[in-house]
């Protein structure tokens, strides 16, 4: 027996013991939420101690007083700057991983992510519109950016799925090759925007890789509704993602309206990606690779994905932004991707070595 067989065998027998404890698995999650809410929290430039941003929390959020003692300073970094950066990464994580596991169960397709429909290359065209256009407008501190971004997110779902449709013969192929050809010619007028842009290319550059640097409480309390919503109405209706993984016919003798089942949600996919883009710009292969570890793990039931998911996308993106601050605050778009592509090309070796996706 080779090495490489005792290793298989190793990694099937972990696999399946993990795949019965999916409860444990969100369990470890969770606590791993905590550990990295404190780490990002408390590191960068000034270094702060757990009981200090313990006390912090409880003192602004809930009036409660530990007995342990802060400078107005320490106070204004964990509250103002580091606390509300750290949520946001862990909910546009959440969104952007269980958009990712609700597309690829919808379009069978284990290369979806939750730009599949254009959404990416809409908020990017959106953003750089906004650029371009002279007005200046802001509202609850979201600016020109943020709305046209959401809104050509939106729009470019909206016209791949009207387009592209998921009936008939060849529905969920002809609706892949609906978002890329979208996709494309949105591309086409983004790089035209960029082209004429002048001094303001380097703005929608800054979209373009994604960023978590204009997080505040109040973008953090306008999205959260948006996506934690779509999330658990996805999550309300993981059966119907299951009887779909089935097939069209197969959820249909379940009962499901397949058409309108498919569509709903398509829109709440979509609607939990605009939200993400809006505020953070675009971040990769979060939505990606995130459904891959959760399936190799706890196996492809929807009841068991979509949760797990929104926990380890979470912390994630989360991870990535402290790895980005400590790096010099580089674009946390840029970390997600030198994480992701590696774990991706690994994915594909291992299915040449027999192993399924």
């Amino acid at each position: 027996m080779t090495a490489t067989t005792v290793t298989r065998d190793i990694a099937a027998g972990v696999g399946a013991r993990l795949r019965h404890r999916p409860l444990a698995i969100g369990l470890a999650g969770v606590a791993a939420l905590v550990v990295l809410l404190v780490l990002g929290v408390g590191f960068g430039s000034v270094r702060i101690g757990p009981l200090e941003i313990l006390g912090v929390i409880l003192q602004r959020a809930f009036g409660i007083d530990i007995g342990v003692t802060w400078s107005p300073a320490t106070e204004a970094i964990v509250w103002d700057l580091r606390l509300p950066r750290v949520l946001t990464a862990m909910i546009i994580g959440c969104g952007l991983a269980v958009a990712g596991a609700t597309f690829q169960g919808l379009l069978r397709n284990p290369l979806a992510d939750p730009y599949v429909l254009g959404t990416a290359s809409g908020a990017a065209l959106g953003a750089a519109i906004a650029v371009l256009l002279p007005i200046q407008l802001l509202f609850v501190e979201f600016g020109l950016l943020h709305g046209l971004a959401f809104l050509g997110a939106l729009v470019s779902a909206w016209v791949v799925f009207r387009l592209g449709g998921t009936s008939g013969g060849g529905g969920l192929t002809r609706l892949l090759l609906t978002g890329y050809a979208v996709g494309s010619v949105l591309a086409a007028l983004l790089t035209m925007a960029m082209y004429v842009s002048g001094v303001e290319l380097r703005q929608i550059f800054s979209f373009l890789l994604g960023g978590l640097g204009g997080a505040s409480w109040t973008r953090l309390l306008v999205a959260t509704p948006l996506i934690v919503g779509a999330c658990l109405l996805i999550m309300a209706r993981s059966r119907v993602l299951d009887g779909l993984l089935l097939g069209d016919a197969a959820a249909g003798h379940l009962g499901f309206d397949v058409r309108r089942e498919r569509g709903i949600l398509l829109g709440l996919a979509s609607m939990a990606t605009a939200a993400a883009v809006a505020i953070s710009g675009l971040i990769g292969f979060v939505g990606l690779v995130v459904p891959h570890v959760v399936r190799l793990a706890v196996g492809p039931q929807g009841r068991r994905v979509v949760p797990l998911a929104a926990i380890l996308g979470a912390g994630l993106l989360s991870a990535a932004d402290l790895v980005a601050r400590l790096l010099g605050d580089v674009p946390v778009g840029v970390v997600t991707s030198l994480l992701g592509a590696p774990f991706f090309l690994f994915l594909l070796r291992r299915s040449r070595s027999g192993y399924e996706l």
